[in-house]
């Protein structure tokens, strides 16, 4: 049997009979029926996934109106969508911050008089920042620090954990180094990481770890960060190692990619665990080469994620 939808034309609607109208007219219902039925199943079903219903009872449910047009319908499936969000850690990383500090800014290059003013790091005034370093070819250190600062903390918050960063590249210079550490002490971070790339001569390779010294004078005391700072710095050194199959420093550390100074104002003026990375050497062509690669930056931050992800204890 052919169906055909069209309506009949004035002249030929005059010449049906009572019972074919009828028929008609019961056979329009019921197609209409069966083509509005699916929808009204698909927004109940909707509405159950939406909603959880049966699994919050406590939760009103969230209704959602089926559509009467492909417009409509769009708007529908948009506001029925929960937007993304970050996982919510669970365990030991649950409620935990980590502040990241991606070391110099692009811009200090600009601002050398700014960043030469001296600030107070309790022990002593130290220059507010420095411009950073370079590959021989131009590369920025503060482009890579920033760089493998962004994917690392992509990494950490699909961990679950909140993330701070320091600076993004948004303000013309600095942070200073004082500013830099208040701002991990007023986050109450758990761990504390500034991303860093050394630039000494050709032929001195690897990556070392910077732990805070215990030092006390001004507004510096360590003396409560030590022990954990080094627990941190080793378990990022093991995995970024591990990782990014680099090996320690050459050219100090003793072989151990661990290294305690008390002159950096990061450190000294820090009241959480924190250390600081120095992933490789700018001006070795070897680890320029590296360090100047997105896949090797990319393991970079993994290796460091890792190791502040096991010291977290997650």
């Amino acid at each position: 049997m052919r169906y055909d939808d069209s309506p009949p034309s004035p002249e030929s609607a005059s010449s049906v009979s009572p019972e074919r109208r009828w028929f008609a007219r019961r056979s329009g219902l019921a197609v209409g029926a069966a083509v509005l039925a699916p929808t009204l199943l698909a927004g109940w079903v909707l509405v159950q996934v939406t909603t959880g219903a049966g699994a919050d009872d406590a939760r009103p449910p969230r209704i959602v109106m089926p559509a009467a047009s492909p417009t409509t319908t769009a708007s529908a499936s948009a506001t029925a969508t929960p937007s993304a969000s970050a996982p919510q850690a669970k365990g030991p990383l649950a409620g935990k911050t980590v502040v990241i500090d991606p070391g110099h800014n692009t811009g200090n290059f600009q601002h050398t008089s700014e960043i030469d003013k001296k600030v107070d790091i309790g022990t002593t005034r130290k220059e507010c920042d420095t411009t950073g370093t370079t590959t021989n070819a131009g590369y920025k250190e503060a482009e890579f620090t920033l760089d493998v600062s962004r994917r690392l903390r992509t990494v950490l918050e699909a961990k679950g954990l909140k993330v701070v960063l320091t600076h993004e590249a948004d303000r013309a210079w600095g942070p200073c180094i004082n500013e830099r550490a208040r701002i991990g002490n007023e986050a109450a971070a758990d761990a504390v990481v500034s991303v860093h790339a050394d630039g000494v001569s050709e032929g001195s390779r690897g990556y070392h770890v910077i732990l805070p010294a215990k030092v006390k004078g001004g507004a510096a005391d360590t003396a409560k960060i030590v022990g954990p700072s080094r627990d941190l710095g080793e378990r990022i050194g093991s995995n970024f190692a591990r990782t990014t199959g680099s090996a320690p420093a050459n050219y100090l550390g003793s072989g151990t990619g661990l290294v305690v100074r008390d002159d950096l104002g990061g450190l000294n003026l820090s009241t959480q665990p924190k250390v600081f990375i120095e992933c490789g050497n700018m001006r070795d062509a070897k680890d320029a080469a590296l360090l100047t690669s997105p896949e090797w930056r990319q393991k970079a931050a993994q290796g460091i994620a890792d190791g502040i992800v096991g010291f977290l204890g997650g």
